[in-house]
């Protein structure tokens, strides 16, 4: 069910949420969280998409927030329940000149009572996330330094403003990488890594992030290097260990596949995708308490790894990256 409410109030899409809800059948009391998604116009639907999916896991409330400083002040707003809005109820806003300067009133009165609130930004997050208007009301704010605006010193900045509750989601793509590579030396012989090497796409702030990681956990070299766009031109192409008795080496060799390569050992192909939007935020809503260790990447970690070597020309940092 879709119900527009052109030049509304957020009092009058309160109550009409209310009313939907009894006309539907609908209850928010299964509702676990507010998801507010601040966006630009064009980016919506892909973020309520992945929203959506990620409800199914998380059932919540999506508050969509989309503001023009131009023209009259004036909110136009969508209310979608039941299949239009899987296993949530979505709340579209669309916000015109003075009507667009207070964010923060414009969420408040649509927020669910005694429920933790998640601030996404798609694109084009605040300069300081925390210190924000929709970020003040958030336990958890939620980044993709993959996506506009495209900055070389992107995941710098980030670190500079770092705090409790921050997370980007060029980190949480990272998981099953690192996840590959903490199996790896669990495995014997146990022996210590004494260097490392990240080469992946210098559009793909993942790439930068993995090396910090390791950096930081490993306390031994880590060398990035940004691929040859003309080979590698998206993503993480490779990570290598160094040990005392031969190279690991994880590599993939397209979008979903992977070879891990260990001395003494076959090689083994291992499955490892891309992982997609949903994926990614339905992982970052499975807590609500702050990433302390992708704290300590973003600020200790990324401090500690110097400047990515170019492999062949230089990349272009405004392609979108992936992990």
């Amino acid at each position: 069910m879709i119900v527009d409410l052109p030049d509304t109030t957020v009092s009058k899409i309160a109550r009409s949420l209310v009313s939907v809800r009894e006309e539907g059948g609908a209850v928010a009391l299964g509702r676990v969280l507010t998801l507010v998604i601040v966006t630009t116009h064009g980016l919506q639907e892909e973020a309520i998409e992945a929203a959506n999916d990620a409800s199914r896991e998380h059932p919540m409330r999506v508050i969509v927030l989309i503001t023009s400083a131009e023209g009259d002040a004036k909110l136009d707003a969508q209310i979608r329940v039941g299949g239009d809005a899987g296993a949530s109820e979505v709340v579209v806003l669309r916000a015109h000149g003075a009507a667009a300067a207070n964010q923060e009133g414009l969420i408040t009165g649509l927020l669910l009572p005694d429920a933790p609130v998640v601030a996404w930004w798609p694109d084009y997050p605040p300069e300081v996330p925390s210190s924000s208007d929709v970020g003040r009301m958030a336990q958890r704010r939620i980044t993709d330094a993959s996506t506009k605006p495209f900055a070389k010193d992107r995941l710098s900045q980030l670190g500079r403003t770092y705090a409790p509750g921050d997370t980007d989601l060029a980190w949480t793509r990272l998981t099953h990488w690192r996840e590959q590579l903490a199996a790896v030396l669990d495995q014997p012989p146990y022996e210590p890594v004494t260097a490392a090497e990240v080469i992946g796409a210098g559009s793909s702030p993942s790439t930068g992030l993995l090396a910090a990681w390791l950096r930081l956990k490993l306390e031994v070299p880590v060398a990035w290097r940004y691929a040859d766009p003309d080979e590698w031109d998206h993503g993480i192409q490779s990570v290598r260990l160094v040990r005392p008795s031969g190279d690991i080496l994880l590599e993939r060799s397209n979008d979903i596949d992977a070879t891990l390569t260990q001395p003494g050992q076959p090689s083994h192909d291992i499955v490892l995708p891309r992982r997609t939007l949903r994926e990614c935020l339905a992982e970052e809503l499975r807590r609500l308490d702050p990433d302390l260790l992708y704290g300590r990447v973003i600020t200790d970690g990324w401090a500690l790894i110097g400047p990515p070597e170019h492999l062949g020309r230089d990349a272009q940092p405004d392609v979108r990256p992936e992990a």
